[in-house]
Order: structure tokens, then C-alpha cells, then sequence
């Protein structure tokens, strides 16, 4: 019986951050070795990170890694060990997988699809490998083999899908089988968004019995260069079983998921294959052999155990609420930001994101325990005097500001001041009315005429939300601290938002996901909240309220509902058209199945002021503080959703509508 302890290793690594990076990889591979593992596989371009972007086109990014490269090497000593690095050959850059067995260099496997779409843009700096075919690259003054192959490590064969690999039709797994590979390993960095993990785990599992094969997968972990969110999935499976989950969303910069395998029982399921047709041709050239003597192996009972918050019926908002507070808390550190500003009005927005900073700690304080939390973060608590217990903490990183005028009501004041208390953030009240109305004056006196709601109702919004923008600028200042936007999906769609006002800020976290999935996720934070976290019952104060942006007069009872049309509307003409790219017409035909209590006309023109307002306000779109991906309706223009900023503004798709409205 062919026994084989094996580990998928995950890392939380940064671009570029060569020193930080290595560690990582050489923690992964010390653990692993106190854990008489024997086979490790790291995720994909873990050397270098993989967000490196134009960057990958540096000759001198290649000589870095390469220097990288050789410098982990000997710390495999007695192990076989996967890394991910990007390589030159024959005049192109390739994404490739390292294998080192030993302390010695083996051969580098290269990416044979690469993943274009989305968020996703390898073409622009790799090129796929061609299948089939095999090279010899030189590393340090020796020549190594590149290119499509698999290793015959010490009688046993280790092959790689990268990523992209086991996601299309035509997956090298099948040819990997043919040749009688039993280990496939899949380096990964294959961003979160919302349901991917069941997704991935399909098609580990259909890997490992369709190949009758052991299946390892390894992703990155965390906020690594900005945008993508690294859920850290990983996964052992063999014969269709799946033997290991790891953790998912972890604040731990090294983590591994471990089982024994049993490569006769896979080889043996192979052979009993009536479909299986072996390549007998004789042609070993794609076969590399390295010889390696395998430590005995005591056979592990295997277990799976994914976390409840996994398998639960709140899974997308344990999803959600897990990996924004992951990306805030990497962007935190990666940033060199002594914690966050947030200008709190006591509404859906602001509240979310003090609720998710507060949530971010406490995640990371029972995965970690205080002590290691404040000595991860003790470059940024150099105070004297650090925070002896969690609540001091929180006050040192998290600061909040309500901002009243005169159209500011006492209950978001309170509600603001209920959420801030409940974060345990130093929270301040000030008082702008006076700043508005000085900016009033100049302007009137300038043109000669008093400004007034009836005239001028806009402008007169919009410099309340303005005058806000410089204090909370200076909160960041004094604190070196991140400031953060508010703005969500649904207003970004449709520009009800005020540039260089409450889109002020250096990160926009929630401005990937929509105000109807915010308001819910807001009552569940209430009642439930995250697992082993619980509820934040503070938030009442804010889900009581009616979404407003609270800017003009008191008795004119202002909502956001009332200025745009109903979110959950809001929401689903934006899928229909953005998402999913339908003409407004087509769209009006599904939202009179979906919305039914309303009539046809008033449907109509909602998804007439939604079009004309998204092709009016991309260029504020352009401007938005960076956000995290998280699912496929994303509208970031720099990674997801690409729009014109000028453009025909669907006039000739409206007259249609307008004309079958009977207009």
C-alpha cells in the first residue's frame, strides 16, 4: 500500500513583496514538515503575488524571482514542493508552476489556458502553452524542462492543472490520466465571490474520479494587491472522496490542509476502468524522472470538516460579511494605515461599514487571540501606551464623525452615535451648518441672487455633503488612517452619489454589492450576526429608518427611494441591463412578472431614469474609490464593467419603450 501524506498550502502573499512572500513559503513548508508532510502544493505566482500586474513585464521582476526561487530551494530538503513563478522562454512570459524535490530544481510546468475575463486579465502579460509540447529553460547556469509535462517523482506521477486548466471543456486532466499521472496539483489564485467554493469543489471532486486521481487544490488567501479578494480554499480529494477542506477566509498568513492518501487504491479504481485507454505508445518524452525515497506512512483517518457558517442557511451573508472584513483588514496592514475614518450619518451606508470594521476584528481577535492581533499589528499601535483589551483596540483604529446641518434630524444622530458606541470607535459630533451656510453667501453674493430649494435644490444638496468632505479628510490626516467611502452598488449605477463628498475616501468597501442585499444583511447583522460572532443589536436604531440622504428640508421627508424608485426595482433593472445586457424594452417585459403590484407605465419609467442616469454618471463610476469584487454584477469600470463615458445614452432603446408605452 503506497501511503502519502500531502498538503495544500495557502499563503496570504503581496505583490512584489519579495522578502514577506518568501517567509510565507518557507513558513508553509516548515509547518509542513512538522507535520511529516511530503508533498506540498502553494498557490499560483506565490513568489512573486499574483496581482503584479504590468509589472510581470520587468526583466527585473524575472531576475527577483528567480533569485527567490533559488533561495527557497534548499528548504525542501526531504520534501516535494510546488511554487508558482513567472518564467521567460523563447521570447514570452509564462505563468508556470515550479516542482522542487529535495532541494533540487525538477522542471516547470506552464499554464495552458489563462483566465481573460472578469476581473482576470493573464493574456495581457502571459502566453498559454501550447499542449504537447516541451522545452529546456536555464535557472541559475542549468538547463531544466518546461513546458507540458509531468514528473515521475520516486514511482509516483505528478502532474498540474494551474488555475484556469481545470476550469474549461478540454482540461489537461485527461491527458495527465492517460499518461497514468496519480497526483494532480492545482496552484491557484481564483478570486472570492459569492457560491465559488461549491463551484471549485465540484470540479476537484469530478477531477479526482474522472482521472481516478488525487486531486489537490491550494488558493491564495486575503486582500492581496487591492481589489480580489483570496478566499483561501483548499481541497484534497481522491477517487471522487473528498478527503480535506481547509479553512476559507482566514487571517492567518500561512494555513494547511492535510490527509494520507492512498495511490494503489487510485491506480487500482484506474485499471478497473472500462473507459480508461491508457497511452501506450512508448513516448516518455513528456515523463521527467526524479528519484526520491518516500518516508512510511501510517494510514490518517480522513475527515472533512468545513465550517457550519460553510454549510448554513446564511451563507452568503457569513460570505459576504467574511470577506469584506478580510479585504479591510489586509488592506489595513498593506496600506501601512494606522486604521480607518468613517463619516458616520447614521443610515444604511455608514452603518454597514462600522459594523463590518467591527465584525473585522472580532474575526480576526477569535481566530488569532489579542496578543497575536496587536503583534500583527504592531506597526501600527507605536504609541505609547498600546490597547491592553479589545475595546481599546478598537478605539485606536476606528474613529467616527456625525455631521450634522440644519436638515439633520435627532434620529440619525442617535442611530449614529447607537452604531459608533456598539463598534467602541472614538466617535465625534460636529456641527457644519455654519461652513453651508458661509458657502451660500459667497456664491449668492457672486451672482447676485439668494439661492433656494425651488431654484436651485441640486446645488443646495450637494454643498452639505461637500462641506463634510474636508473635516473627515483631516480625521484621516491626524490619524494616518484610511478614509473610507460609503457609496453602495445601486447608487454608483445610477450617480446618486455627490463626487468629492460622500464619495470622498481612499477605499469604498461596500460599493460592490446593492442596497437590497446592505438592508437585509443590516436586519440579519441585528438579529443573528456572523457564527461564534453574534448579533449587533444596536443596528435597530438603523433599520427602523427609511433610507435618506437627509439633504434637503425636514418637510419635504426626503428618501432615497422616493428621489431614484424602489431598491429591490432598482436592483433588478440594473442585473437585467448591466449584467445581463438586455435592451429596456426586454427588460420591462421581465419586470412585469417579477413586480407585478406595479403598473406597466410606472415600470417603464423607472427603466427609463435607470438607463438615462447610468449613461449620464460613468464618469463618476471612473472616479470611485477602489472596491472588492464579489460577485458577477459588479460595475467597477476598471476590472469588471467597461462603459463609455460618452456615448448615445440608449435614446433610440428609449423612444422604443416610450413609443409601446403609448407616450
Amino acid at each position: 500500500m503506497k501511503l502519502i501524506k500531502i498538503a495544500a498550502g495557502v499563503v496570504n502573499q503581496t505583490p512584489l513583496d519579495w522578502i514577506a512572500n518568501r517567509n510565507n513559503i518557507i513558513e508553509a513548508i516548515d509547518q509542513a514538515r512538522q507535520q511529516n508532510v511530503c508533498l506540498l502544493c502553494l498557490p499560483e505566482l506565490c513568489i512573486t503575488g499574483y496581482g503584479c500586474e504590468d509589472a510581470f513585464h520587468s526583466s527585473g521582476i524575472h531576475e527577483t524571482a528567480k533569485e527567490m526561487l533559488l533561495s527557497i530551494i534548499p528548504a525542501t530538503r526531504g520534501m516535494i514542493v510546488s511554487v508558482g513563478i513567472p518564467v521567460t522562454y523563447a521570447g514570452g512570459l509564462f505563468n508556470t508552476a515550479a516542482l522542487i524535490v529535495d532541494g533540487e530544481l525538477a522542471g516547470f510546468v506552464a499554464k495552458q489556458h489563462l483566465a481573460g475575463d472578469g476581473i482576470h486579465y493573464e493574456p495581457r502579460w502571459f502566453k498559454p502553452w501550447p499542449a504537447g509540447i516541451q522545452g529546456v529553460i536555464e535557472v541559475g547556469d542549468v538547463e531544466y524542462p518546461i513546458g507540458d509535462i509531468l514528473f515521475d517523482v520516486g514511482g509516483v506521477r505528478i502532474g498540474f492543472e494551474i488555475c484556469e486548466d481545470a476550469w474549461v471543456g478540454n482540461r489537461p486532466g485527461g491527458n495527465l490520466a492517460n499518461r497514468g499521472t496519480d497526483i494532480i496539483l492545482n496552484p491557484s489564485a481564483s478570486h472570492f465571490a459569492f457560491g465559488k467554493h461549491s463551484v471549485r469543489q465540484r470540479f476537484v471532486l469530478e477531477g479526482s474520479r474522472a482521472f481516478n486521481v488525487t486531486y489537490v487544490y491550494a488558493n491564495l488567501v486575503g486582500n492581496e494587491s487591492g481589489r480580489a479578494i483570496f478566499d483561501g480554499d483548499a481541497m484534497i480529494a481522491s477517487g471522487g472522496e473528498m478527503l480535506a477542506i481547509g479553512r476559507r477566509l482566514s487571517y492567518r498568513t500561512v494555513n494547511l490542509t492535510t490527509c494520507v492518501v492512498n495511490i494503489d487504491k487510485t491506480r487500482m479504481a484506474r485499471a478497473r476502468t472500462g473507459s480508461f485507454e491508457p497511452d501506450v505508445d512508448g513516448d516518455e518524452s513528456d515523463v521527467i524522472p526524479v528519484s526520491f525515497e518516500y518516508p512510511n506512512c501510517e494510514v490518517e483517518t480522513a475527515t472533512v470538516n468545513e465550517e457550519s457558517w460553510m454549510t448554513g442557511s446564511d451563507v452568503k451573508e457569513e460570505e459576504f460579511t467574511r470577506s469584506v472584513c478580510l479585504g479591510l483588514f489586509d488592506y489595513m496592514r498593506k496600506s501601512h494605515s494606522r486604521g480607518f475614518v468613517v463619516s458616520l450619518s447614521g443610515g444604511c451606508d455608514s452603518a454597514s461599514v462600522v459594523a463590518l470594521l467591527s465584525t473585522m476584528l472580532k474575526l480576526a481577535e477569535n481566530e488569532l487571540g489579542f496578543e497575536p492581533l496587536c503583534e500583527r499589528l504592531g506597526k501600527f499601535l507605536t504609541v505609547k501606551g498600546g490597547p491592553v483589551d479589545s475595546e481599546a483596540l478598537s478605539k485606536r483604529l476606528f474613529t467616527t464623525v456625525y455631521q450634522a446641518t440644519k436638515n439633520s434630524g435627532s434620529v440619525t444622530r442617535n442611530a449614529a452615535r447607537d452604531v459608533a458606541n456598539a463598534a467602541h470607535a472614538t466617535h465625534y459630533e460636529f456641527d457644519v451648518d455654519g461652513i453651508v451656510m458661509e458657502y451660500r453667501k459667497i456664491v449668492s453674493d457672486a451672482i447676485g441672487k439668494p439661492l433656494t430649494w425651488d431654484e436651485h435644490d441640486i446645488t443646495l444638496q450637494n454643498i452639505q455633503s461637500r462641506v463634510r468632505s474636508p473635516s473627515v479628510w483631516m480625521l484621516a490626516n491626524l490619524n494616518n488612517a484610511l478614509l473610507l467611502s460609503t457609496s453602495n452598488r445601486s447608487e454608483a449605477a445610477v450617480g446618486y452619489a455627490t463626487m468629492d463628498g460622500d464619495t470622498s475616501g481612499g477605499l469604498s468597501p461596500i460599493a460592490g454589492i446593492d442596497k437590497a442585499f446592505l438592508r437585509n444583511w443590516l436586519r440579519w447583522m441585528e438579529v443573528t450576526g456572523p457564527d461564534r460572532i453574534g448579533p449587533m443589536p444596536k443596528l435597530n436604531s438603523v433599520n427602523e429608518q427609511q433610507p435618506t440622504a437627509e439633504l434637503r428640508p425636514p418637510e419635504d421627508k426626503q428618501t432615497d427611494e422616493d428621489d431614484l424608485m424602489p431598491y429591490d426595482v432598482l436592483d433588478s433593472v440594473e442585473r437585467f441591463a448591466i449584467r445581463d445586457k438586455m435592451m429596456p424594452i426586454d427588460i420591462l417585459k421581465n419586470l412585469k412578472v417579477e413586480f407585478s403590484q406595479f403598473d406597466e407605465k410606472q415600470l417603464g419609467q423607472w427603466i427609463i431614469r435607470f438607463f438615462q442616469l447610468w449613461c449620464r454618471n460613468q464618469w463618476k463610476r471612473e472616479r470611485y474609490a477602489p472596491s472588492f469584487h464579489l460577485d458577477d454584477e459588479n460595475l467597477d469600470p476598471k476590472t469588471w464593467c467597461r462603459f463609455p463615458i460618452l456615448s448615445g445614452g440608449f435614446r433610440y432603446e428609449i423612444e422604443k419603450l416610450e413609443q409601446y408605452l403609448g407616450r
